[in-house]
C-alpha cells in the first residue's frame, strides 16, 4: 500500500476511467469489475488528477476556486485520495 502526501502525483489506476453516464445524468468510475459514484467533492477532485498536478496542486487549485484554505482542502482531500489509491482506482504517476 503507497501511504499519499502532498507531493503525491496521481492518475487513474489501470482501466479505470471516470465517464458521465448519459442514461442516469451522474458521473461514474469504472474499474475492472468494479464501479464507483463520487460524490460532487469526489468528483471534482477526479477531475483534477492528470498525473502531472500533486496533491498539494490540485488543494491550491481548489482553494483559489472555491476561496478556502489550501491546507484545509488538502487535510479533506488526502483521506479521500489514500481511499481511492487503496481500491486501485488511482495510483502513483
Amino acid at each position: 500500500m503507497t501511504v499519499l502526501g502532498p507531493e503525491s502525483r496521481l492518475c487513474l489506476g489501470r482501466g479505470a476511467r471516470l465517464r458521465h453516464d448519459t442514461a442516469r445524468d451522474r458521473w461514474v468510475v469504472l474499474a475492472p469489475e468494479r464501479m464507483f459514484i463520487p460524490d460532487p467533492t469526489a468528483l471534482e477532485v477526479l477531475r483534477l488528477i492528470d498525473g502531472t498536478r500533486s496533491v498539494a496542486q490540485i488543494a491550491e487549485e481548489l482553494a483559489a476556486r472555491y476561496a478556502a484554505p489550501q491546507a484545509v482542502i488538502e487535510a479533506d482531500i488526502l483521506p479521500l485520495l489514500q481511499e481511492l489509491s487503496d481500491k486501485g482506482v488511482v495510483v502513483p504517476a
